[in-house]
C-alpha cells in the first residue's frame, strides 16, 4: 500500500513539473488530455507498480502501449525520482537499468542505452536537476551527476562530474564556474569548437593588421651594422 501511495503522490509531481518547466502549458485539463510525456510517465509509474509486485508479462505490456501511443519506450524496471518531464516526447527511450533522480528534464530523441550484451547495470545514471537536450544518447553503466546538462546531439560515454555542461560528439565537459543557467535556455550551451575557431580569427585578424602597418625603421643604419660586424 505504500508503495502505491508513493506512486500516487509521484504523478501528482510529475503533473505539477510540467507546469514549471513548459511555458505553453495553460490548464490542468489540456495538459492531461494533451500531453504525451506526461501519458509516458503515468504508463511507466504503472508499470514499475507492477514489476515491483512480481506481476509477470502485464508490466511490459503496459509500457508496450504507451509505447506505442506516445512513441516513447520506458523500460518498467527502470528507476525514476520525482518531477520527471520529457518534453515534445517522442523518440525516447530508457533501458532497463537506467536510474534518474529528481527534477529531470529530457528533450525527444534522447536514448539512455547500453553499450553491449553485458548483464547487470548496463545503463546511465542521472542525478538530480539534469537536462538533457534533444537527441542526445547516454550510453553504458556511466553516472551523471546532480545539475549537468547535456547539450543537444551530444553523444556521452563517460562519467560526468556535478554542475558542468557537456557538448559534442564525443560529450566533453565544459565547466560552467558555479554559475547557475536557466535550464530552458538552450542558447547558453557553451560551444568549445566554436570557443577555438573564434580565437584563431581574432588572431588571423591581428597578424594581417600587423602585416599591413608600415615596418619599423631600424635604429641603426646598414652600414653602421656593417661596421659593428667588421664587413
Amino acid at each position: 500500500m505504500t508503495s502505491f501511495r508513493q506512486m500516487l503522490a509521484s504523478l501528482k509531481a510529475d503533473v505539477r513539473i510540467i507546469f514549471e518547466k513548459d511555458p505553453a502549458a495553460k490548464g490542468l485539463v489540456e495538459v492531461v488530455l494533451f500531453y504525451p510525456g506526461l501519458h509516458a510517465v503515468l504508463a511507466y509509474r504503472l508499470a514499475h507498480w507492477l514489476h515491483k509486485q512480481n506481476i509477470p508479462v502485464l508490466p511490459r505490456l503496459v509500457a508496450f502501449l504507451a509505447r506505442f501511443a506516445t512513441g516513447i519506450e520506458i523500460h518498467p524496471a527502470a528507476l525514476i525520482g520525482k518531477n520527471f518531464f520529457i518534453d515534445h516526447v517522442m523518440g525516447v527511450v530508457i533501458g532497463e537499468t537506467a536510474i534518474i533522480g529528481d527534477n529531470v528534464l529530457m528533450y525527444q530523441g534522447v536514448t539512455l542505452g547500453g553499450t553491449g550484451k553485458q548483464l547487470g547495470k548496463r545503463h546511465p545514471t542521472l542525478g538530480d536537476n539534469v537536462v538533457v537536450g534533444a537527441g542526445a544518447q547516454v550510453l553504458g553503466n556511466i553516472e551523471i551527476g546532480n545539475n549537468v546538462r547535456i547539450g543537444a546531439g551530444s553523444v556521452v560515454l563517460h562519467t560526468v562530474p556535478s554542475d558542468c555542461t557537456v557538448v559534442g560528439v564525443p560529450g566533453r565537459v565544459v565547466y560552467q564556474g558555479g554559475k547557475r543557467l536557466d535550464p530552458l535556455a538552450h542558447s547558453q550551451v557553451p560551444d568549445p569548437v566554436a570557443d577555438v575557431i573564434r580565437d584563431l580569427i581574432q588572431r588571423v585578424d591581428e597578424l594581417e593588421q600587423r602585416l599591413a602597418s608600415p615596418p619599423r625603421p631600424l635604429s641603426r643604419t646598414t652600414d653602421e651594422y656593417r661596421n659593428g660586424l667588421g664587413i
